[in-house]
C-alpha cells in the first residue's frame, strides 16, 4: 500500500537533506528557511512560503489563521525547526494545524540535530474517500 503523497514527501525531504548536507545544524530557523526555499525553487517543487492559512471550526473558517513555513504542492505543511531535538509540542503543533486547516499530509523537519530529523503526519480526515464496493 503506498504512502498518500509518498512522492511528494519524498522530494520534499530530499530538499530538506540537501540543506542539511550544505549548512549542518547550528543556524537560525529562519537561514534554513530561506535556504530550504531556494532548494525548492532548484528542484522545481510548488510551494508557499509563510503562508496564511485559515483555520476551520465546524468547517467553516475563523478569522483566526497560522502561517505555515511552507505549503507544498497545496496539501503538505512544512513546518521547520532548528532545535536540539523535536519536541513533543511541536508535533502535537504539526498535527493540530493538519486538523485545524484539513490538509492530509505534515512534515515537522529539525535542522538543529547533527542528522536532520523529520517526521510525517497524515490528517486521515482529509483524505480523499475511498469509493464505495
Amino acid at each position: 500500500m503506498a504512502l498518500i503523497l509518498e512522492h511528494e514527501t519524498y522530494e520534499i525531504i530530499g530538499a530538506a537533506m540537501a540543506v542539511h548536507k550544505a549548512l549542518g545544524n547550528g543556524f537560525l530557523e529562519s537561514v534554513y528557511e530561506e535556504a530550504l526555499e531556494r532548494e525548492f525553487i532548484k528542484q522545481q517543487i510548488p510551494y508557499l512560503r509563510q503562508h496564511k492559512l485559515n483555520v476551520l471550526y465546524n468547517n467553516e473558517p475563523l478569522d483566526k489563521y497560522f502561517k505555515a513555513d511552507f505549503l507544498c504542492y497545496d496539501s503538505i505543511i512544512v513546518e521547520i525547526k532548528a532545535a536540539t531535538f523535536i519536541h513533543s509540542d511541536n508535533m502535537r503543533q504539526t498535527i493540530n494545524y493538519l486538523n485545524a486547516v484539513s490538509k492530509p499530509v505534515g512534515l515537522l523537519v529539525n535542522f538543529g540535530e547533527a542528522s536532520l530529523k523529520w517526521k510525517r503526519f497524515i490528517n486521515s480526515k482529509a483524505l480523499p474517500s475511498a469509493p464505495s464496493a
